[in-house]
């Protein structure tokens, strides 16, 4: 082995313990709920990347490698979701009303129900509301050293201290608390002393759907355009649902509602992902009943964020462009002297990574998901669990090749093609060639723009 890659094997293994890696012990098979690979947008970025669990500093250098021996990065853009958080005050709300129901109703007939009623308190505050919490840290922390040893001459010290690195992130608390942990990351890998961390806020980039006109009234405040989940949610599947979740917790059937169920399901996810604990109320479930929650979770993502309406995917038109604009001033820059931005780091929520793979094609199925056909979309390929974990990202890479710009693109820190290219990092023109429509139109405010007929309806 090369005295470099033992140097920096060296700094990884030294890092590794600062911030207490996961071990095999702490992550081991047996913790993990059987359930966990469905939690969705809940779900760790581990049951994504299973290989992390043994080693949360491991990186496959195959799958991050440069298209060919004659290719060298140049520029590196990163979307990244938050990282592992608090439940939501709404949702703690509905967990504390699921305890009382379990404590006051439920019966001890099973070892895990005595060990909910008797020894699991319910320890979750509103004030808590979607606070990033320290695995939510530590998901940066670790994601930005791998990053970083994936592609070690974008990501570097020299470019970190002469300002050719930017962090942009939301301005809600768990992705500025994220940025800092993914620059955190870094100053310990290269064992920078000051402390101080640096980002730009910018909600019109990072949540765009809150300055969407037409998403807000078409989408957001109108009550029938989820009516897919709506349907699913007084299904036979959900009804069934509900009524085995009673019977195991022998109360009344028409005490368990959806909103019940729902509950012990996130809750389950909350404390896996949190605390690392296979809880108790994970029991209440097997894998059939988490198939169906998963997808009445992927039925409100797909019509809310997803292919449901289209003005989902034509609200992230601001963050498309801002894409294609830092890739192409890289390719200006390169040609015509220094690459000045060698690295942008974004950080938003499942809510901005969501209508962006959906307006560049990603994950889009030959027929819609609905209410009715559940059964027949079991293999689907939009399933948020997969997707937009905790500290999903959206990697795009470009490098100069010998002949020409090429453009890689990385979900998860995995590889994928483009829709209808087949390369796995094809040349960059053809990209911008098959997003032309796009690039030449996907204007926010026109997009965004509310009809008249809307207009009236929103000043009445």
């Amino acid at each position: 082995m090369r005295p470099a890659v033992l140097r920096r094997n060296a700094v990884l293994s030294a890092f590794s313990v600062i911030f207490l890696r996961f071990s095999s012990a702490t992550f081991s098979q047996s913790t993990i709920p059987a359930i966990a690979k469905y939690f969705g947008t809940k779900g760790r970025y581990e049951e994504v990347n299973p290989y992390l669990i043994d080693d949360i500093l491991s990186v496959n250098k195959s799958l991050s490698k440069p298209p060919s021996s004659d290719c060298r990065a140049i520029h590196l853009t990163a979307v990244i979701r938050h990282g592992t958080r608090f439940p939501t005050s709404k949702n703690i709300r509905k967990i504390k009303n699921l305890h009382s129901l379990v404590i006051n109703e439920a019966k001890d007939t099973h070892t895990w129900l005595r060990d909910i009623k008797t020894n699991w308190e319910m320890w979750y505050t509103e004030d808590m509301d979607g606070k990033l919490v320290e695995k939510g840290r530590n998901d940066h922390r670790h994601l930005a050293v791998r990053l970083a040893t994936s592609f070690p001459t974008l990501i570097s010290k020299d470019n970190f201290q002469n300002n050719r690195m930017k962090f942009i992130t939301s301005s809600k608390h768990r992705c500025v608390d994220s940025v800092e942990a993914f620059q955190e990351g870094l100053h310990r890998l290269w064992n920078i002393k000051d402390t101080s961390y640096s980002h730009e806020n910018n909600d019109n980039l990072m949540r765009f759907f809150d300055q969407c006109k037409k998403f807000i009234e078409n989408v957001e405040n109108n009550k029938t355009a989820l009516q897919e989940v709506d349907l699913f949610k007084s299904s036979d599947e959900m009804k069934k649902l509900q009524k085995r979740i009673a019977d195991r917790l022998e109360i009344p059937h028409n005490h368990m509602t959806t909103d019940m169920v729902e509950a012990a399901f996130f809750l389950c996810s909350y404390e896996f992902s949190i605390k690392s604990l296979n809880s108790p109320w994970c029991n209440l479930f097997d894998e059939a009943d988490a198939q169906v929650l998963e997808y009445k979770n992927d039925l409100k993502q797909y019509w809310k964020r997803g292919y449901g309406h289209d003005i989902n995917r034509k609200s992230s038109c601001t963050l498309f462009h801002d894409l294609f604009r830092r890739l192409d001033q890289a390719a200006y820059d390169f040609k015509f002297g220094h690459v000045t931005e060698a690295v942008t780091v974004q950080v938003g929520h499942a809510e901005t990574l969501l209508p962006l793979l959906s307006l560049m094609g990603f994950f889009r199925d030959e027929t819609q998901l609905t209410a009715s056909n559940f059964h027949q979309q079991q293999g689907r390929t939009f399933r948020t669990s997969q997707i937009v974990p905790y500290a999903a990202n959206l990697v795009f890479v470009l490098y100069e090749c010998g002949e020409g710009l090429r453009l890689q693109f990385l979900l998860n820190e995995k590889p994928m093609t483009f829709p209808s290219i087949d390369q796995s990092a094809p040349l960059y023109r053809n990209v911008r060639n098959h997003y032309r429509d796009l690039l030449n139109g996907c204007n926010f405010e026109k997009e965004c723009e509310l009809s008249k007929m809307n207009r009236k309806n929103t000043e009445l």
